[in-house]
């Protein structure tokens, strides 16, 4: 079985963007209808937040999301890097190396995050975070692809211990910074106004004196690309840990306020990690 959806990946990955862009776009309606879960968390997330305007838009981007990952992850890497075909923001990455500052670009679930590392890595050396995936299939996929030119940390104190060097070095580091992490990793701090198991581990590395800046790459319409967005946090961090941290969740909402219907609203961001007691509200995710 692994074998065939390694086939499939591979000749995803050869067909054309806009293509895949449509096909996704089904995939994700197919999605909805067919899992009743992934439609109880993706309306109940988005009604949190606020956004149920954008509801159907983002079922399908949720698809071309899902079905954009081959090309991203195994056609040559200059094809990869020349679907961006626009980029806001790069004085913000120019003035942090002339300062010889690390840069930590936090990019949560929105819009073809995938390529945002993809696009640094072009020009200087990035390391990203690695949670491998309990597919086995799809790890080597992903490590060969992704890792041909992006540096890949594992999740675990190995994989910071990399991600610290590589800012005190002067280099870039990424991360998904709404992501849940494991029990012990994280606090429950608000997002769009709900207590989320939220890691801890940005607001650590920004302690290095690390540039922070907020990232996403935009999916544009009729697969034209991806337009790569680089912005500098609201105001600076301060407080403890915690606070720095809850800062962090309001910058992301901040982010994919922008752009709401590329935002992965079907990801379960609050759920209860193993082992983790729940937050005194109880009003987490299962």
């Amino acid at each position: 079985m692994s074998s065939l959806f390694t086939f499939v990946f591979r000749v995803l990955a050869r067909l054309p963007l806009p293509l895949l862009h449509n096909l996704g776009a089904l995939a994700g309606w197919l999605a909805w209808l067919l899992s009743p879960t992934y439609r109880r968390n993706l309306h109940v997330h988005i009604a949190q937040a606020g956004l149920t305007e954008t509801k159907f838009s983002a079922i399908a981007e949720a698809g071309k999301a899902l079905l954009e990952l081959p090309k991203i992850w195994l056609r040559p890497h200059e094809e990869v890097v020349g679907r961006v075909v626009k980029v806001t923001g790069w004085e913000l990455v120019e003035q942090a190396r002339a300062a010889g500052r690390g840069i930590l670009f936090l990019t949560p679930h929105l819009g073809c995050f995938e390529i945002t590392a993809q696009y640094y890595a072009s020009q200087q050396p990035i390391t990203v975070m690695y949670r491998r995936p309990k597919q086995d299939w799809l790890a080597p996929l992903i490590e060969q692809g992704r890792g041909a030119k992006v540096k890949l940390a594992p999740a675990d104190l190995l994989g910071v211990r990399r991600l610290l060097k590589a800012l005190k070095r002067g280099e870039a580091v990424g991360m998904l910074p709404d992501q849940v992490p494991g029990q012990g990793e994280g606090a429950w701090l608000p997002f769009f106004g709900r207590p989320a198991y939220t890691m801890t581990l940005a607001a650590r590395l920004a302690e290095t004196g690390a540039t922070v800046l907020m990232a996403y790459g935009e999916r544009l319409h009729y697969g034209a690309g991806y337009h790569f967005k680089v912005f500098p946090l609201s105001a600076p961090l301060e407080g403890d840990l915690l606070q720095r941290a809850a800062q962090l969740n309001r910058e992301i909402e901040a982010l994919i306020r922008q752009c709401p219907e590329q935002y992965l609203w079907g990801y379960n961001r609050y759920k209860i990690p193993a082992g983790a007691e729940p937050p005194e509200t109880g009003e987490a995710g299962q």
